[in-house]
């Protein structure tokens, strides 16, 4: 299984506020869908209720202690454990929130990060911190949207 982590940042490492994205860009929409159609995806349960349904062409695992929730369109693991044990042997992005990126991050082999040119000050929910002299670094790409620059950008594990 390869284990990989996929999100949208500001300067910060700002991800979101009030549970949803902060940055809205037509290219990093474009780069997520092309990135993880075909992989499995697992979320948090916030995380898949900020979405208007369960993404197309990807296997959907949404992660939520509550034994009775049902997400149409994904399946639905207890814990972390049994989340990664529905994936088995498929490659999987992981797609927040904060504290699932937070308990994934130990076992990320790369991490894909469109790294925006920008602060939210007021963002509630963040990318945790990791040590970049762990990975190699690797630019996919660069743009700019309503005058914000950004890079798609890969770390990979040594």
């Amino acid at each position: 299984m390869s284990i990989e982590m996929i999100a949208a940042v500001g300067k910060n490492l700002e991800l979101g506020k009030n549970n949803e994205l902060i940055w809205h860009f037509k290219e990093d929409m474009q780069f997520f869908k092309k990135t993880t159609t075909g992989s499995t995806v697992i979320m948090g349960r916030k995380t898949f209720e900020s979405l208007p349904k369960a993404l197309p062409n990807r296997r959907n695992i949404v992660i939520s202690s509550n034994s009775e929730y049902k997400a149409e369109g994904a399946e639905v693991a207890g814990s972390i454990e049994k989340a990664i044990q529905l994936a088995g042997e498929d490659k999987c992005f992981i797609l927040g929130g904060e504290s699932i990126y937070k308990t994934f991050l130990p076992y990320a082999d790369s991490i894909y990060l469109t790294e925006i040119e920008a602060d939210c000050p007021d963002a509630d929910a963040y990318f945790p911190e990791f040590d970049k002299s762990r990975y190699s670094k690797e630019v996919l790409g660069t743009s700019s949207d309503k005058g914000i620059a950004f890079s798609f950008v890969k770390y990979s594990k040594y």
